[in-house]
């Protein structure tokens, strides 16, 4: 399998677990016969540095307009996904255009109405950080929204619950991708209790 790269998105009052979970998970993935099977890379609008929620600031690989081509996807929460981007056009277009690319648009707690705005929850089961559920409901009535689970996988599109629930849709992915031995490897490196339900 050729490396594939995974591009998390960053913005001003992101979750810092809901992408620093999933960059740890995929950055510490080791295949047996391959090797380094992903490549994961940050990126915000502009390319300049961000500042997370609870004051964390984190300088991005790249913008939306210089990045790689990207396989998968990860769009994380927090009050700036809520509140902020999902109101940004420019990000909004952006992830539909990305849509049509990747080969898995995922997200992580309240990234979930970045999805919804852009139209890619329409006919799905999705899912999203407890406190949210009820406001997905509302906003996204096409969406049929899931609770009680850490994350809901729709084949192309995958959604997470709140913030650590990121770390078992990543495991999730690397079970799906590149087996649930690896994907258990990954977790026991990270001292993750991990249970596969595989």
């Amino acid at each position: 399998m050729m490396t594939q790269t995974i591009g998390i998105l960053l913005f001003d009052d992101v979750e810092v677990l809901d992408f620093a979970g999933p960059f740890e998970v995929f950055s510490v993935t080791r295949d047996e016969h391959e090797g380094r099977p992903f490549n994961v890379v940050t990126l915000s609008e502009t390319g300049k540095m961000i500042t997370a929620r609870n004051g964390l600031k984190v300088v991005p690989d790249y913008s939306i307009k210089d990045h790689p081509i990207l396989d998968i996807l990860v769009i994380p929460g927090g009050y700036g996904a809520r509140e902020v981007e999902s109101k940004n056009s420019v990000i909004i277009d952006w992830v539909k255009k990305q849509d049509t690319q990747v080969k898995k648009m995922t997200s992580v707690c309240t990234g979930s109405f970045i999805l919804g705005e852009a139209g890619l929850l329409k006919g799905k089961q999705a899912t999203t950080h407890w406190t949210a559920l009820d406001r997905l409901e509302e906003s996204f009535p096409a969406t049929e929204v899931i609770r009680e689970v850490k994350f809901v996988d729709q084949g192309h599109l995958v959604t997470s619950a709140g913030i650590s629930a990121g770390i078992e849709m990543a495991l999730h992915i690397v079970a799906d991708q590149l087996g649930v031995d690896t994907a258990a490897n990954t977790a026991r490196h990270m001292e993750y209790d991990w249970q596969t339900g595989y």
